[in-house]
């Protein structure tokens, strides 16, 4: 872990998958979720590395590119050759020393629950980070990678924390409930998380320990923001 004076830096974990299934619709990292985080971030001082388990180009949902998902940060991003390397060019996360970090952000994104939430080096990752009390910031449908994260006790995570992420009526909404692996909300209260909820597509942060949780895409900047000044009062 940094001291003292040196960058704190933060490891940001992509998806590599561009495809939901075998529905063939395309999906990817959400834009918003990628482009918020990078910028509050940095802007900060802080050092964002992006990895992804394949490395190389990890997707960005093309549905995250457009309007009205579209915001001030994606804008900025895409036309920033600087930031758009980094998510062309993403480091392998397996080659990384996750122990260098400070802490870890998981943007949301339909594409993890087919990698990461079933990786065996992301879940030991993430609890190495959390019972070294780094924080652990995920949004949107990032949560779902905690279903199989146990502790070195062996139990679950989640069991008895308070956290949030994308709700079953958020799915419904856009019609995608029904092409998902499975449902966040469902799997995380099924292992004793306390599921926190806000109105559909609303900004709702909830922090419990270094656990940090975003429920949709609007939560993104402010969940950012907490990832920002938790580091910076360390």
């Amino acid at each position: 872990m940094s001291t003292g004076n040196k960058q704190k830096r933060v490891l940001l974990v992509m998806s590599s998958v561009d495809e939901l299934g075998l529905s063939g619709k395309q999906t990817g990292t959400w834009f918003e979720e990628l482009a918020a985080p990078y910028y509050i971030l940095t802007e900060a001082g802080f050092e964002v590395v992006f990895a992804s388990p394949k490395g190389g180009e990890a997707p960005i949902d093309l549905l995250s590119m457009k309007a009205p998902f579209t915001s001030d940060y994606t804008a900025r991003f895409f036309n920033d050759p600087v930031a758009m390397f980094a998510a062309k060019h993403t480091r392998k996360l397996r080659e990384i020393d996750y122990s260098t970090f400070d802490a870890a952000f998981f943007p949301g994104g339909y594409g993890l629950l087919w990698d990461l939430a079933s990786d065996s080096h992301v879940i030991k990752l993430i609890r190495d980070f959390y019972e070294s009390k780094r924080p652990v910031a995920m949004v949107c449908h990032a949560p779902a990678i905690l279903r199989d994260v146990k502790l070195s006790n062996g139990e679950y995570l989640v069991d008895g924390l308070r956290l949030t992420g994308f709700k079953n009526d958020e799915d419904t909404e856009i019609e995608l409930l029904h092409h998902l692996l499975f449902s966040l909300e469902d799997e995380l209260k099924r292992r004793g998380a306390s599921y926190v909820a806000n109105t559909n597509w609303h900004a709702n942060v909830v922090v419990d320990g270094a656990l940090m949780t975003g429920q949709s895409p609007a939560s993104a900047p402010p969940l950012a923001e907490t990832l920002r000044d938790t580091l910076a009062a360390a």
